[in-house]
């Protein structure tokens, strides 16, 4: 397990660990401030993870931060602490491009939910962090921001398409990210990149504007920062009408009673025809056998979902995602990513018939997935069947012609549960491998607790990466 309280470099430490030391006097939040900032300025050349930053504003709140702790009167839970946010979740006065140079750039005129929540908090915002066109894609290619690369292996693809939080994580800007997941974009940077990544219930978070499947969840390289960023974000906002009902839940518990006699599934074919890396096979199995060498038992699990059921929801976000372009103006459309523009001009027109059936089909995923990972108490399975590719690359298998090549995780996002991703162990080239593990809806905290029992079951972590020299 990671050590995220004696490091070196404040930048590094556990937002856990700051607010202790906040506390004590033993560190300020300017000094953190300054040590995040350093630290995007050494990395950046090479990863390109930032949009909109501004020091003087990160400083001007972190002085303020540490006035307030010097008179014992911290404003919340995360007073001081350094956070990066998804540029598509809104912060008042910076535009959000939606990682394309086709969107117009209007600033916002007030804070998106998870936004508000953590300015409460007295979090800091340092930077906003990127994200491909539109978030149509599980990888980092943008019409807008400069190419996201892997802190791991720069050749290589943080994914997506919260690409430049998870890439902000791994590389060490400060302990909190806040990211976005319609199918994946939480889930797949995030076992890329060696890190946590939550993908809560759907509605569990408040966020705007609302949408089917779409969540907002937080990236950090340890579950229990995870937890907290959970305990400030979930707060009610009445701005999302699709949001749950809040619901109070014991965030700072991650103590798992006991994996004996847990049931756990273990899904393995990513079906569609896809093959499974030897290498990801190898270490989420190897999970596995570790959680029932502590009691689980562990049941492997064919995959359910059908040709037809993937189908439709391929289907139903390319239709989402033409709409969308469909009402930007031609000179726009013309601003796209060549790749993304291409992919979409390829496909069909589809009538409104297909499309309902396509629905059919989705809802057919939700209930399918519902009756199979009922029987369990939670289903293990990898993130990715791949390890992160090439950076330039817009999908693993690009000849395919799939944009939504997301096997494991689509499925958590249809039948609304939640599902966390988490570090499993690495490829002969050092790249790391993501273990996916799914609850049943509205068991957030169920996640959390069985990804902190595997953090503290799991091998030796390798060292973060540092910036290039």
């Amino acid at each position: 397990m990671y050590d995220t309280c004696t490091t070196g470099s404040p930048a590094e430490l556990s937002a856990a660990c700051l607010v202790e030391r906040y506390r004590s006097g033993a560190l300020s939040p300017v000094e953190v401030v300054r040590s995040v900032l350093e630290r995007i300025e050494a990395w950046e050349p090479a990863l390109h993870a930032t949009y909109a930053m501004s020091a003087d504003a990160a400083l001007a709140e972190a002085r303020a931060s540490e006035a307030r702790w010097r008179d014992h009167a911290p404003l919340g839970l995360l007073d001081g602490v350094p956070v990066t946010v998804k540029e598509n979740i809104a912060s008042k006065g910076v535009p959000s491009p939606l990682g394309s140079a086709a969107t117009d750039l209007v600033p916002a005129t007030q804070d998106a939910p998870p936004m508000a929540r953590l300015r409460e908090a007295g979090a800091i915002l340092v930077t906003k962090t990127t994200m491909p066109d539109f978030g149509l894609l599980a990888a980092s290619p943008s019409s807008f921001h400069p190419l996201t690369r892997n802190p791991w292996d720069p050749s290589k693809t943080p994914g997506g398409s919260s690409s430049g939080a998870a890439a902000a994580a791994a590389a060490g800007y400060g302990p909190l990210h806040v990211g976005t997941d319609i199918g994946g974009s939480i889930r797949i940077p995030a076992g890329f990149c060696g890190v946590f990544g939550l993908k809560p219930s759907w509605g569990r978070v408040p966020h705007l504007p609302p949408y089917f499947f779409r969540v907002t969840g937080p990236i950090t390289r340890d579950v229990a920062d995870a937890a907290t960023m959970m305990q400030v974000m979930s707060l009610p906002d009445d701005r999302d009408y699709m949001s749950l009902p809040f619901q109070p839940v014991a965030w700072s518990d991650l103590a798992h009673a006991s994996l004996k006699g847990l049931r756990l599934g273990l899904l393995l074919d990513p079906g569609s025809g896809l093959c499974l890396d030897p290498e990801v096979e190898a270490a989420v199995t190897s999970a596995a056998r570790t959680f029932e060498a502590h009691g689980a038992d562990v049941e492997l699990v064919e995959n359910w979902i059908e040709p037809a059921m993937r189908d439709g929801f391929s289907t139903f976000m390319h239709i989402r995602a033409a709409v969308d372009l469909e009402d930007l103006a031609p000179e726009q459309q013309a601003r796209l990513h060549p790749q993304l523009r291409e992919a979409l001009l390829k496909q069909p027109a589809i009538g409104g018939k297909a499309f309902y059936r396509a629905y059919q089909n989705v809802l057919a995923m939700r209930q399918r997935t519902a009756q199979v990972t009922g029987r369990f108490n939670f289903v293990l399975s990898p993130v990715s069947p791949v390890p992160a590719f090439a950076a330039e690359s817009w999908c693993a298998n690009p000849e395919s012609g799939l944009m939504y090549d997301i096997a494991y995780t689509c499925v958590h996002n249809v039948s609304e549960q939640p599902a966390a991703a988490i570090n499993c162990g690495y490829t002969q080239a050092g790249l790391p491998i993501g273990l996916q593990i799914a609850g049943r809806r509205f068991d957030d905290i169920g996640v959390l607790r069985l990804a902190r029992a595997w953090e503290l079951m799991r091998p030796a972590q390798h060292a973060w990466p540092k910036p290039p020299a």
